[in-house]
Parts: C-alpha cells; sequence; structure tokens
C-alpha cells in the first residue's frame, strides 16, 4: 500500500431525533439507503467500493500469505465426498461432492437394487451466480416429487420449484418469495409454505395446489402479531402439519391432518407470553416439550382430542436441561445438556423411568441426532465430534446399544489427533459467575505468556456454541496460537438461566463474561494482554464492537462478522426486517426509556469515543437483510474519525451476498484465510 494512500472518510450530515427526552445525532444516517432493500444510491455504493479498494490494497501485500492459508484449508478438505446414505421410504438417499465443486449433488436409489438417480445438481443451479443457497429440500411421499427453493442473491427470499423425478422435467409452478419449509400433504398433491410479506416477515401459511395458479392458493393461517413469524413442519409420523407461530420466547402451535390440510386446525393451547413449547403425535397423545414450569423445560402429554390439558410425564431438572425431544414408533429421544455437555437418552413410552444414555469417551465433545427420517428407527443414526476429533458418523442399534462408526471425516492432507490436547477451563468473571471455556492447543504449548490466543464467543438467543472440530482452526493452532470458545452467558450452554441472565436487562453481563474470560487466560500463562485477537459475527459482531469500547488495550486485533453495532438504531426502527421479534431479546426502546437508556450505554455504534483501538476488520453483505449493511459500514465511518491510533481498519462488503458471507464451499474458505491472514499479520507472524 502506498504511504500516501488514505483510507476513505464518509461524509458526515446533520440527521438528528428525539427519544425518551434525548437528542441522537447520527451523521451517517445517509449511508442506509432510503429504497432498501434495493440499494442504488450512488454515494452510499461508492464509499462501499471505496472500503473495498482501501480493503484490497492493505490486503494486497498479504496475498501469497492468504493462498497459503487457503491451500492449507482446502488440503484438509476431502473434495470429492459424500454423506453416509441413509434409508427413506424405498430410497437411499446421500449428498456427494465432486473434486473442485463449490456445491453439492443430492442422489438416490431404490433400497431393493438398482441405479443410481441425481435429484438435484445445486453445481449447475449455481451456474454463472455469484451467489447460491439451497433452502428446502423435500420429497413427496410417493418419491415422484421434489420441491426445492432457491436464493441467488444473499437476501434469503427463496423462490421454491418443483421436479417431476419420473422425467425430470420442471413443473410450471414457481413460488417466488418463501421464507419456510415446504411440506407435502399426505397425497402428494400440494405443500404447505409461507410467504415473506414486504417487510420479510412471514406471517402465513398457504396451501398450493400443484398445477394451480398461485392466485387460488389457500391461505390457512394468517398471524396478527407482528413480532411473530410463522413456519411449517411435520410430526415424526408424518400425520400432521404442524403451523409454528412464535417469536423468541413464546410459541403456539396448530396442527392439520397431513390428509386433509383443509380441515380445522387444531390449537394445542394459545400463547401465553414467556411459554414456549413445540410437538409431537403417536397413537393420539400428544407429546409436549415445554419451559411452563420449570427453566430447563419438562416433558408434558395430552390427548389430541384435549390439547391444552397437560400432563408431566419428565418432570423439569435443575440439573439436566432438556433441549429436544424426538418421537419414533417404539421410543423417543430426549435430547439435553448436563454441566454443559450433550446428552442423547433413549426412553420406552410404556416405562419413561427406564433411560438408556449413550455414552462419550472424551471429558468435552459435540453430540447430536443425525439424520433420521422414518418413524419406525431401530438404528438411530449420530454425529459426534470434539475440538480434537473430526465429525464422526455413527449408527446406534437401540436393542443391542451398540455404536457403530460408519464415516470419520478425512482430512487428505494428514491429520493426528495425539498432537493436539484440548481442555475445559473454567474462569470466574467479575461477578463470581463461572465461565465455561474450551481450549485447543498443540499438545507441549507452553504456558508462558508467550503464545498469541485467538478467543470466539457468540453470546446471544441462547445459542451454545459447540466444543467441535474445525479444519481452518488448525491453520492457527498449527502456527503456534491457543485457540479458545468462550461459553459465555447469552448462549443456553449451562442451561436456559444461562441465556436468560445474558439477555435483555442482563445484556452486558454477555461483554463483561468474555473480557474476563481473556483476562483469565492471560492470568493463566495462555497468552497475554494484546497477544488476544477475537471474532464473532452478527450478534457476536455486537461482542467484538462492546469489548474494543470497553477495553480497547486487550486485544491484538479483532475480526466482526456482519457485526450487529448499531443497536439502538435498529431497535427504534420497526419497519426492519426483524426489529419486532427482537424486542423480547433486547428490549424494546421505543416504549421503555429503560431498555433505551441500557441500549444507548452500550450500543458499539453510539459508544465509539476518543481513543486508541486495536486492528479491526470488519465484513458486512450488501443484500444481508438480518444486519443490515449500513450497520457496519456506518460503525466503521466513525471509528476512522474518531479513534486516536494508527491501527489497520479496514472494511469489506460482499456486494452480492447476505449474512453468511460467500455462499460456495471454497470461497467461504478464503474469506477464512483472508480473516486468518490479517489475524497473523497485525500479530507479526505474517511470514510464518
Amino acid at each position: 500500500m502506498s504511504q500516501s494512500a488514505k483510507p476513505p472518510i464518509a461524509e458526515q450530515r446533520p440527521y438528528s431525533f428525539e427519544r425518551h427526552g434525548v437528542t441522537i445525532d447520527d451523521p451517517w444516517h445517509w449511508l442506509r439507503d432510503q429504497g432498501y432493500p434495493k440499494v442504488d444510491d450512488a454515494d452510499v455504493l461508492a464509499y462501499l467500493e471505496a472500503e473495498n479498494r482501501w480493503f484490497e490494497a492493505a490486503m494486497q501485500p498479504h496475498e501469497a500469505l492468504a493462498q497459503t492459508l487457503f491451500e492449507e484449508m482446502k488440503g484438509r478438505i476431502k473434495e470429492d465426498d459424500s454423506s453416509v446414505p441413509q434409508k427413506d421410504g424405498n430410497w437411499l438417499y446421500w449428498v456427494e461432492y465432486e473434486r473442485g465443486a463449490q456445491y453439492k449433488k443430492w442422489y438416490r436409489k431404490p433400497v431393493a437394487g438398482g441405479d443410481s438417480e441425481l435429484l438435484l445438481d445445486e453445481t449447475e443451479l449455481a451456474k454463472d451466480k455469484e451467489y447460491f443457497r439451497l433452502g428446502s429440500f423435500s420429497v413427496s411421499p410417493d418419491g415422484r416429487l421434489l420441491a426445492y427453493s432457491v436464493d441467488d442473491n444473499g437476501s434469503e427470499r427463496f423462490e421454491a420449484r418443483f421436479k417431476d423425478l419420473t422425467s425430470g422435467a420442471l413443473l410450471p409452478d414457481v413460488i417466488p418469495g418463501t421464507l419456510s419449509s415446504l411440506i407435502w400433504t399426505a397425497d402428494s398433491s400440494a405443500l404447505i409454505y409461507g410467504l415473506a410479506n414486504e417487510n420479510w416477515r412471514t406471517d402465513n401459511a398457504r396451501l398450493h395446489t400443484l398445477g394451480k395458479p398461485l392466485g387460488e392458493d389457500v391461505l390457512l393461517y394468517k398471524e396478527e402479531d407482528e413480532g411473530f413469524r410463522v413456519d411449517v413442519g411435520m410430526t415424526s409420523n408424518e400425520k400432521y402439519i404442524v403451523i409454528a407461530t412464535g417469536d423468541n420466547e413464546t410459541s403456539e402451535i396448530r396442527l392439520l391432518p397431513a390428509d386433509n390440510p383443509l380441515a380445522e386446525p387444531i390449537l394445542v393451547s394459545p400463547r401465553k407470553k414467556g411459554r414456549e413449547y413445540d410437538v409431537e403425535e403417536r397413537d393420539g397423545t400428544l407429546f409436549i416439550h415445554t419451559n411452563d414450569d420449570h427453566i430447563n423445560f419438562r416433558l408434558a402429554t395430552a390427548p389430541i382430542e384435549a390439547p391444552g390439558e397437560w400432563t408431566t410425564l419428565i418432570a423439569g431438572s435443575d440439573e439436566f436441561y432438556m433441549t429436544d425431544m424426538n418421537a419414533f414408533k417404539d421410543f423417543y429421544v430426549i435430547e439435553g445438556r448436563r454441566n454443559g455437555l450433550d446428552q442423547i437418552e433413549i426412553r420406552d413410552y410404556a416405562d419413561p423411568s427406564q433411560v438408556a444414555p449413550i455414552t462419550f469417551p472424551e471429558a468435552s465433545y459435540s453430540a447430536s441426532l443425525g439424520d433420521n427420517p422414518e418413524w419406525d428407527m431401530k438404528v438411530l443414526r449420530l454425529a459426534y465430534e470434539s475440538m480434537v476429533t473430526p465429525d464422526t458418523v455413527y449408527d446406534y442399534d437401540v436393542a443391542t446399544r451398540e455404536l457403530t462408526v460408519l464415516k470419520v471425516q478425512e482430512v487428505p492432507s494428514g491429520y493426528n489427533a495425539a498432537d493436539y490436547e484440548t481442555q475445559r477451563v473454567m474462569i470466574a468473571s467479575r461477578d463470581g459467575t463461572q465461565i465455561p471455556v474450551s481450549v485447543i492447543t498443540r499438545k507441549g504449548f507452553q504456558q508462558d505468556g508467550s503464545a498469541p490466543l485467538h478467543l470466539y464467543a457468540y453470546g446471544a438467543y441462547g445459542y451454545a456454541v459447540p466444543p467441535s472440530f474445525s479444519v481452518t482452526r488448525l491453520s492457527l493452532v498449527d502456527r503456534g496460537f491457543a485457540y479458545a470458545i468462550a461459553h459465555i452467558r447469552g448462549g443456553d450452554d449451562l442451561g436456559r438461566q444461562w441465556y436468560l441472565d445474558g439477555k435483555l436487562t442482563k445484556r452486558t453481563n454477555t461483554f463483561n463474561d468474555f473480557v474476563d474470560v481473556a483476562r483469565g487466560l492471560i492470568e493463566r500463562g495462555y497468552t497475554s494482554k494484546g497477544r488476544v485477537t477475537a471474532s464473532g459475527g452478527s450478534a457476536g459482531g455486537e461482542l467484538m464492537g462492546a469489548i474494543v469500547n470497553s477495553d480497547p488495550d486487550l486485544w491484538g486485533a479483532i475480526v466482526a462478522h456482519v457485526p450487529f453495532v448499531d443497536v439502538l438504531n435498529t431497535m427504534l426502527d420497526e419497519t426492519l426486517p426483524l426489529t419486532p421479534g427482537e424486542w423480547p431479546e433486547w428490549g424494546n426502546p421505543i416504549t421503555d426509556k429503560a431498555a433505551f437508556d441500557l441500549m444507548r450505554s452500550y450500543s458499539p455504534y453510539d459508544n465509539v469515543r476518543a481513543q486508541a483501538y486495536p486492528p479491526i476488520m470488519v465484513t458486512a453483505g450488501l443484500n444481508d437483510p438480518r444486519v443490515t449493511y449500513w450497520e457496519p459500514a456506518k460503525w466503521v465511518a466513525k471509528l476512522r474519525v474518531t479513534k486516536t491510533d494508527d491501527n489497520v481498519l479496514l472494511l469489506k462488503t460482499n456486494m452480492g451476498a447476505g449474512h453468511g458471507g460467500k455462499s460456495g464451499r471454497f470461497d467461504s474458505l478464503k474469506e477464512t484465510a483472508e480473516e486468518f491472514a490479517f489475524l497473523l499479520w497485525q500479530m507479526g507472524m505474517a511470514g510464518e
């Protein structure tokens, strides 16, 4: 980069508004294109493109490092890979990647024997497109038709299409603007879906009969609460279609007979604020997984004739956090966490006290049910991994309780788990709460403070970051980094209360936990002050914005992906796609002055101040409907003219993608390599 080159400076244009007696000045408000979701404002595009040029110029000297990292990461991926086939009815289904391909191919073949059949070629569908994402993939009950949906720009406005699997021909039916699963009726003649409205909210469930005009589709359900979203699903026995509506803390479910979708829906139980539930059905009995009388959920039953009369089958527990219930013909499966570790339990309908837990050998791991599509399963498909154990697919024989390994993720360039160590460390946050931290290092790592450490977290929406395996992470660990995942409050790693203790009025616990984990890892000799790099995306990007404002000298470099940093402005704008549904998570600053004041106190954009900041790399997606592109753009613009240091500040906006960045498996890998090159550059390790 030329020494005379200067980063772009976004113009400041006077703009202010008043809420709750407080005047907010926002001179970069203009970076929000007033025609959004269409973005064609010449000034906005010019600024984003200037930032992209600045990013490219800054990273150009490190292209060779990024390419080296990319080749390393690519070398750890089996290019010509396939999933383990799974039986569903008369067919075995699987997916394959061909060498060099960015996207999958979907196959099946008859269980009775016969040739393989290509159902869908994502590579062909993605041809000549900058972005491609497959949404729903649903084969009809009779096996003759395929419904699938596609997003080709990252906006998450999917177009549903239909394919005749006998002839291979596409049907003329096309449904634009879907934002839901695609669920077939029992006779394979129609399906249920949800349309996104003008504010990108799915507030409906509709029935489309193949061959009929969309104008004749039947509205089965319309949600009136603007904060609720509607999705559709199916009970495991495929007897009932599920119409579920809810926000981040409240749910309500209706059931429709799959063989009579125009019947009067069965309302399981009317919504009650703060109560969540989901439903399965077997032989006229509903199984309801709910948090109504215990924060860690219980399992109740009810007769289908009286769906609101719930009787406890498995009581809630302080020690066991019940995250899910899966019904099968002869048994059911409870998933959950105990002491933050995944648990899978097989239970008998006749005697729920008889528990058959599936045990795993490692002290820290991630385990869950895999793809189990049939009602009458005798052998369950499981997924397992840890920070040192590659993704492993098991079959579990329910009768013999035996685990059989079907596939272990192959690392073609070589991987020896014995070269690495993983630990689970407990570190006290400032209020005394013990925060679990999962750490991976190369064996022989010296805890003398000399090494760099990368710290990752999310900390919102009750999402627990699993201690899982990563082939990309090895590129840092092999260069001497310790890599740590902080299981901070806001996720539900240690139970539902762990989540509640990081939301709404307790949101700042999340930020404090992350900072205190970093300090604790420094005290334990994993690294030293200024040698901690950190990253997070979306709500985790908000975390990055908060911790650089509060403790800027702690960090050696920060990467914030599609960061939710303009919290106050976004939560004040009820016209944005997600805002009304987000108020239960963050608070409603429109009606609640206390929520307004709290958000204003931590919103990263609002709290940028004149101080030295660490090197920061920021990403955005022009078509991102979740964290709109202007949030990171405004944040970077304000940082540029406010911070007092000369450290690197970079913004990269994907002009043809959305929330998840680039979509192809190798394009996505290149972005990770770019991120790691930035971190190594800032740690003075660009030559390694």
